[in-house]
């Protein structure tokens, strides 16, 4: 059945879901190495690179959301056939969001590689725990009251 609404609530709850916790990793890590926090860290498609630790920690940060974003689509979707739809509109949000931030297009090779790959973690494995859920065995009770035929 179709429910624009819960489709709504769905695409909101894990937008919100994703941003909190790369603002978490965010903080801790750069608390860590005594770092600025910054929304450039999660927005700002330059900062995104593998010529210093920032712009490791940045790509380490984004794969370990991924995997957020993969338990966020289990728990909320809960459906295999969807989990590629929930997890491409998350990455479109967060390019539009870039593309805001910024007031230009992401350019970098290196931003387009990472939200390919984190777009791949988070399907594939969303996908892996909605169906290993799905295919779970139904219990079906053989102990309850015996008929007489």
């Amino acid at each position: 059945m179709w429910d624009p609404f819960l489709i709504i609530s769905q695409i909101i709850a894990i937008q919100t879901v994703m941003y909190v916790c790369l603002g978490l990793w965010i903080w801790i890590v750069a608390s860590f190495i005594g770092s600025t926090k910054s929304l450039d860290y999660a927005f700002h498609y330059k900062q995104i690179h593998v010529r210093d630790f920032a712009g490791q920690f940045i790509i380490i940060i984004f794969i370990l959301n991924a995997l957020i974003g993969a338990i966020t689509l289990w728990w909320l979707v809960q459906r295999t056939k969807q989990c590629m739809d929930f997890a491409c509109t998350a990455h479109l949000i967060h390019l539009l969001c870039c593309w805001i931030y910024n007031a230009s297009f992401p350019s970098t090779f290196s931003w387009w590689c990472l939200n390919i790959i984190s777009l791949s973690i988070m399907c594939v494995c969303g996908e892996f725990l909605c169906m290993k859920t799905e295919l779970q065995a139904i219990p079906l009770s053989m102990n309850s009251q015996k008929t007489a035929l």
